[in-house]
């Protein structure tokens, strides 16, 4: 299922594909800090989702794996009026769409797949303004998209080092929602690779019983 969703995504990497490589900024993803998850979810619906879906995605999942009781989040986090069962779909029409931005915008569920946590901080912290653009600003990681910048307002009213936290936890919820079980399967992992350690030892002392006495 998760490589069927992949390959959704991966239909959309031509309008995500910079047009030359550019240096990234590297940046720290905690999975399991839920407050910076929840941020992310904040900064997403409020300043991503009035352009880009996560159709592959739920409101209810979110809430229930960021720790965000389903009455809070259809009220801060829904403003669709979907049900908290509901995908995380925007309005907007691709004809439309097409019309402001020459394309329609990509599903950002499995985006941090696509492009990686690196790419996702450095595009999104890599705006500048160019008037010769139709939005009034370019991209330095991206060059020529033809995306506005969603954070200037954040830019403008936060501190450098607090817009940069604001966008790592848009980037760590992004991740979440490419991989929402990757800690379970880490800790899977983790209990997988114990029993199999065990289960070597136990294995070379049977093995050393059997042939004790082959020579």
């Amino acid at each position: 299922m998760r490589a069927l969703l992949l390959l959704c995504a991966l239909l959309f990497y031509p309008a995500w594909a910079a047009a030359e490589d550019a240096p990234l900024d590297r940046v720290t993803i905690d999975l399991a800090d839920k407050p910076a998850l929840q941020d992310g979810a904040r900064t997403f619906v409020n300043y991503c989702m009035g352009c880009h879906s996560m159709k592959f995605q739920r409101y209810e999942r979110v809430a229930d794996d960021l720790g965000i009781p389903h009455d809070l989040m259809l009220q801060n986090l829904v403003f669709t009026g979907a049900k908290i069962g509901d995908h995380m779909s925007n309005g907007m029409r691709a004809t439309e769409a097409k019309v402001w931005f020459g394309t329609a915008p990509p599903d950002l569920t499995l985006v941090a797949r696509v492009r990686g946590n690196a790419w996702l901080y450095s595009y999104l912290r890599a705006f500048y303004a160019d008037p010769a653009r139709p939005w009034g600003v370019n991209n330095h990681v991206f060059p020529n998209v033809g995306m506005p910048d969603v954070l200037a307002p954040l830019k403008a009213s936060l501190e450098p080092q607090a817009f940069d936290t604001k966008v790592q936890n848009l980037v760590a919820f992004l991740a979440y929602s490419a991989n929402p079980v990757k800690l379970q399967s880490q800790r899977i992992g983790a209990y997988v690779l114990l029993y199999l350690g065990i289960f070597l030892i136990f294995a070379f002392l049977l093995k050393r019983e059997y042939w004790k006495d082959v020579h």
